[in-house]
């Protein structure tokens, strides 16, 4: 499949695309492909557009970036994929069609009067962790600036606020929560800190001296192998290759050292021990020795 903006026409014209006009260009695409079935609602409901404008959008799609992507099919009343269908704005992963779902449902209930297109879908989301707008913005803007922040922070090991005075260069999300990758002067090192558990800006401590360059563990990627547990049989290994896309057997995610361990969070594994029963654990870490030296 072709990946994003290969398109001769679109160069010529000054591609990239405004970013406005790209993002209705993905929606087209994403519920074309994923849903079967494309109808103006869905781009009048998704960005607060006229039909009129929704159809126009459809039509310079078709012109500009896919002639012959779409099929209008008079039984479904809206377009269909055609057989010969590739994306030209997005990479037609179904993750592009999930995260739209979410993005969707997380509209739909803060507005709830907003009817998005989506409603065959139900979303599970975990608790929300509170994060205060002044000290997400003090934590950008000392990263972006690269200076050092004097924050007040609590931890479970420490009963009372505690200043900390440190060097952040990434903000990170997990699948269940957010944190800022940072120097720390207290401890030397570079460390994690939750952004739901600052508590106070004191003051910019000048520039940092240790950076993003600096940290060796967000500096290495490290492969974490994934294959089907052994003790399944092969028709039920067969099923878990095609579960985590594997390839001759294997899955080969490429992690940052230093978020090795929530990945293996969110993989659902224990390093540390084996299921009993291997339709619990389904998959296993091939490469376990090396992952666990990176994991705690």
């Amino acid at each position: 499949m072709n990946n994003t903006h290969d398109v001769s026409e679109n160069e010529e014209q000054g591609w990239p695309l405004r970013w406005e006009l790209l993002m209705r260009y993905r929606l087209i695409e994403i519920v074309a492909l994923w849903e079967g079935r494309l109808t103006t609602k869905h781009l009048c409901n998704s960005f607060g557009i006229a039909r009129q404008q929704a159809s126009k959008d459809i039509n310079a799609y078709l012109r500009d970036v896919a002639p012959d992507n779409l099929v209008y099919d008079s039984k479904l009343r809206g377009y269909k994929p055609a057989s010969h269908f590739s994306p030209k704005v997005t990479s037609g992963l179904a993750d592009e069609y999930l995260h739209a779902l979410a993005s969707t449902k997380d509209f739909a209930h803060t507005f709830s009067q907003l009817d998005l297109g989506f409603a065959h879908t139900e979303m599970l989301n975990t608790p929300v962790r509170q994060v205060n707008p002044d000290i997400l913005r003090a934590l950008v803007q000392a990263a972006r600036d690269g200076n050092k922040i004097d924050m007040g922070y609590v931890s479970l090991t420490s009963p009372d606020e505690e200043s900390r005075i440190i060097a952040p260069h990434t903000l990170v999300c997990t699948p269940l929560r957010w944190h800022v990758r940072a120097y720390c002067e207290k401890n030397r090192d570079y460390r994690d800190f939750v952004l739901s558990r600052f508590r106070s800006i004191n003051h910019i401590e000048g520039s940092a001296q240790m950076t993003k360059a600096e940290d060796t563990r967000w500096n290495t990627l490290v492969d974490i192998i994934l294959v089907p547990d052994s003790r399944l049989s092969a028709y039920q290994q067969t099923i878990i290759a095609d579960d985590y896309n594997m390839t001759q057997g294997k899955r080969v995610i490429p992690v940052r050292s230093a978020l090795i361990p929530y990945a293996v969070q969110a993989l659902n594994l224990d390093l540390t021990k084996i299921e009993a029963r291997p339709e619990a654990q389904q998959i296993v870490v091939a490469n376990l020795d090396e992952v666990r030296k990176h994991a705690f």
